[in-house]
């Protein structure tokens, strides 16, 4: 009997057939469908992992599934597989806007070991331990976490197509401003083709809000030959207008293409409403950049 919040069997039938499959030499997986609606049950109540309901088997299994999904990049996978097929039927609106919300970060996500990447000639920095278990950055910087009056804080940058629907994700600490990760933001971009050739990663337009309004941004977007929307500040029009011809033309703003930069913000709301994203519970910014993942895959799923 599926619970309120589970995969669908229409659902399911999307991303079963991208599941890793066990190799069997350590024993069978418990299975896949019970383990995934275990964790977006997590992921949409933020209840503990030692508080999961018993449908969904050993809470230990469906946290270690989800460590290891989170490490190995199996969420990003699957998220890009999805878009994909959203790419290849036409479905995605490529008019995409960024922008970036921040969460605080529960007092349990403090504290994570630093794990220091291994000397060099030891024979352990590569195979699967490292991608198993990520280097700790060292400290909360080095885990997203930023400090504010309020306490712990995570920025999450993101891009959303024009069905509210997330593209790409890039965590930092919460006092990151929003400029420095745009570029970041739009690397990640980055649809499959189901058959040859290569993903794509250019959209059709960008709009964004006055806080990505600088000179690198738009020689990026220029340098790409992506047409973009984002408002001038007003000091910038000022010592703009100040210099004279010297100052150069105003940069042009499509005012009916920037009411769609709306989208993004839906989009930032259908991620919130899963309470392990609105409040961050996670120690490691990679489980938390999983848990984010994982969240946009099931937003692709039902849209």
């Amino acid at each position: 009997m599926e619970a309120r919040g589970d995969l669908t069997d229409a659902q399911w039938e999307r991303i079963e057939p991208l599941l890793p499959v066990s190799s069997g030499r350590c024993g069978r997986w418990r299975d896949h469908r019970q383990v995934v609606n275990g964790v977006l049950h997590r992921i949409r109540t933020g209840v503990p992992w030692r508080d999961l309901p018993d449908r969904y088997g050993p809470w230990k299994t469906v946290h270690e599934r989800h460590r290891r999904w989170s490490a190995d990049g199996t969420w990003q996978m699957l998220l890009e597989r999805i878009q994909a097929r959203e790419d290849a039927s036409g479905t995605i609106d490529w008019d995409i806007s960024v922008d970036s919300t921040v969460v605080r970060g529960h007092h349990h996500a403090a504290g994570a070991r630093h794990t220091p990447p291994p000397a060099s000639g030891t024979g352990r920095s590569t195979g699967r331990a490292a991608a198993d278990r990520p280097a700790g950055g060292g400290g909360a910087a080095g885990e997203a976490l930023g400090r504010s009056r309020g306490g712990f804080t995570t920025k999450i940058h993101l891009s959303a197509d024009g069905h509210c629907r997330i593209l790409s994700l890039v965590i930092t600490p919460g006092q990151s401003a929003d400029c420095t990760q745009f570029e970041p933001v739009m690397d990640k971009i980055r649809v499959p083709r189901l058959t040859t050739g290569r993903p794509r990663t250019t959209p059709d337009s960008v709009s964004a809000d006055k806080g990505y309004s600088n000179r690198r941004t738009r020689r990026y977007l220029r340098r790409r030959g992506i047409p973009h929307v984002i408002p001038e500040k007003a000091d910038q029009t000022a010592n703009r207008s100040r210099r004279g011809s010297a100052g150069g033309r105003p940069p042009g703003f499509d005012q009916d293409r920037y009411k769609k930069r709306n989208t993004v913000e839906r989009a930032i709301n259908r991620l919130k409403a899963f309470r392990a994203v609105a409040a961050r519970f996670d120690k490691r910014a990679y489980i938390y950049l999983g848990t984010l993942t994982a969240a946009a895959l099931a937003i692709w799923l039902r849209s």
